[in-house]
């Protein structure tokens, strides 16, 4: 199993030169590779993790599952990030933390604090519980964007609206604005701040959102002392 593995590493290794300098440089080979690479000076990654279909020009695109053409690195991160402490200098994820325990996404974001260099910033977008609730407790529940799609017009109560939101597409736990704040704190981010859809003061975090109704968007900077 873990010749199979490498021998699938080496081949995404092979599709992209750029790529390559990015591996021998920052991963940790123990993790997911053999030692038989030298290690370079490290350089300063941009981590695109769970990247789905899409990809980031410049960045290292990560995903569980292989996109061809677009996947860089297929990973388990609930398995750690297998990068050098202070080695990224930005990461993005959307719509990806609600997909892991409470516990797995406390672990996750500790790793991303890790890797992340002095000053460097984390941009994070999700669906947001506020929102759901809100829109629940007014009564105008219909009025969010997914619920537009074809594939839901069966839903008929708000009552399965919610149960399918904590319970559908892999979802483990949702966050509302505190609790997110409150895990980035117990990650050890100190600076956080709320922002919206598409909007940054760093031009490479800015236009990155793919999804409507991701509503909780907020950008974290590891300050070390």
């Amino acid at each position: 199993m873990f010749n199979d593995k490498l021998q699938q590493i080496r081949e995404d290794l092979d599709r992209s030169d750029f790529y390559l300098q990015q591996v021998k440089s920052g991963l940790e080979f123990s993790h997911k590779i053999n030692s038989s690479f030298p290690d370079v000076q490290l350089i300063e990654h941009k981590l695109h993790i769970g990247c789905d279909p899409v990809k980031l020009a410049g960045w290292i695109n990560i995903d569980e599952s292989p996109h061809p053409g677009v996947t860089d690195l297929h990973l388990d991160i609930t398995q750690g990030l297998p990068y050098h402490d202070n080695s990224c200098s930005l990461i993005h994820h959307e719509h990806l933390l609600e997909h892991l325990s409470a516990e797995a996404g406390l672990n996750f974001l500790k790793e991303c604090y890790r890797v992340l260099k002095s000053r460097g910033v984390m941009r994070i977008a999700m669906p947001s519980l506020d929102l759901i609730i809100e829109k629940s407790y007014l009564g105008n529940w219909k009025d969010q964007d997914w619920l537009k799609w074809p594939e839901y017009q069966f839903i008929q109560t708000r009552a399965e609206m919610l149960n399918i939101c904590f319970r559908w597409w892999g979802h483990q736990w949702l966050y509302d604005r505190e609790e997110l704040h409150r895990r980035l704190q117990e990650a050890g981010f100190t600076i956080i701040r709320d922002v919206e859809w598409g909007n940054s003061d760093i031009p490479e975090l800015r236009n990155l959102e793919t999804r409507k109704d991701s509503l909780l968007i907020c950008e974290v900077k590891k300050i070390i002392n």
